[in-house]
């Protein structure tokens, strides 16, 4: 894996699908259900559609951004395991702003664009901020930052889950539920009639990756980043912070991570509720990078497959009698096949490992 080219760790992340998928059916059929009728269900789940593909088009676009956002840190040799709770960060920051302002901006499309607007640039201020927070514990305290991001996943969850249900609740809810954004607050509805979907998300995750493919790869801040990540001491030598640099990758993911959570709330939810249950996009994103190795580019494509099969899996617990478990863990093995190269290499790369081509 170490001296595999690029084509080659595709075509072992493609093999490794469709091994994956292999054995998952062969589970399904030892299981005693029809394992052709899963695997239509599976493709008719992810594509068999208009709906099917804007169902998949959804989940694609936070997996591209979440994936982007853990992609900048592991590219600057950064584990930023905390994506899920920037996430919900940046999420609740995007809906109360909009709340607050809402009464001071006229209604109408002028005042939804300046709403979402203020709503982006709460959420991408949010993310970054409790990005930078384990970047400077890292960089000044000399804090496990794999420590430090977990814990605060779980320390988002819980302040933003009591928010909800307290002060934040919306008059008269039943439910753990903020008030809703107006409804003028809203993506315009092209292409795809989907009340969950709006091309214009899918557009903000593929600007945002361009923007971050530039960054990385064609600017010198980027190259500061992934050099003060991998060699320090080179860094430092050559005049770069590597401390301040460090906090800064992780604000820019953390930025990343906020802007992944702003579309989440205003183009799927229109309001905030226990993050609990939203959904784990910011731990699945760790293997959408993986998948596409860190690099930007490869993290839409990694997206789409995740995207395709989180849609499927949603569309067989409704529509089969195949248990959501089972789903599960075939879903489960399509993404441990198809990441565990690449970990395997990432770790070979950092510490040494893989011995010399003799």
């Amino acid at each position: 894996m170490l001296r595999a080219s690029v084509l080659e760790r595709l075509a072992i992340a493609t093999a490794s699908t469709a091994l994956a998928l292999l054995i998952g059916i062969t589970i399904v059929a030892a299981a005693g259900y029809d394992p052709v009728q899963f695997l239509v269900s599976l493709i008719n789940g992810a594509v068999g559609g208009v709906s099917a593909i804007a169902r998949t088009l959804r989940f694609s676009t936070l997996f591209i951004l979440t994936g982007v956002a853990v992609a900048v840190a592991f590219r600057a040799g950064v584990f930023n395991i905390g994506v899920q709770g920037q996430f919900v960060v940046g999420g609740i920051a995007t809906i109360m702003s909009i709340i607050w302002t809402a009464p001071l901006l006229p209604e109408g499309t002028a005042g939804g664009v300046g709403l979402i607007l203020i709503g982006f640039a709460a959420g991408t201020f949010a993310g970054g901020v409790y990005g930078a927070l384990p970047g400077a514990l890292k960089a000044y305290a000399d804090a496990n930052v794999i420590i430090t991001t977990i814990m605060l996943n779980f320390i988002a969850t819980g302040v933003v889950g009591w928010l909800v249900q307290n002060p934040f609740r919306g008059a008269g809810n039943a439910a753990p539920n903020t008030e809703r954004i107006p409804e003028y607050v809203s993506f315009p509805s092209i292409v795809f009639d989907s009340s969950g979907f709006s091309v214009v998300g899918l557009a903000i995750a593929l600007a945002t990756v361009a923007v971050i493919y530039v960054v990385m790869e064609r600017s010198r801040f980027g190259y500061d980043m992934v050099t003060s990540g991998h060699q320090e001491s080179a860094a430092t030598y050559s005049g770069v912070s590597a401390k301040r640099t460090v906090v800064l990758t992780m604000t820019l993911s953390g930025m990343v991570a906020g802007i992944a959570g702003a579309v989440f709330a205003i183009m799927i939810q229109g309001y905030y509720t226990d993050p609990s249950g939203i959904g784990t996009y910011g731990f699945d994103a760790i293997a959408v990078s993986l998948l596409a190795a860190n690099n930007p580019l490869g993290i839409v494509p990694a997206g789409l497959l995740f995207g395709g099969l989180e849609s499927a899996g949603s569309h067989i617990g409704i529509y089969t009698d195949v248990p959501v478990q089972l789903i599960d863990g075939v879903i489960g093995l399509v993404i441990l096949f198809v990441a565990v190269p690449e970990l395997f290499r990432m770790a070979a790369v950092r510490t040494g490992l893989g011995g010399e081509q003799r």
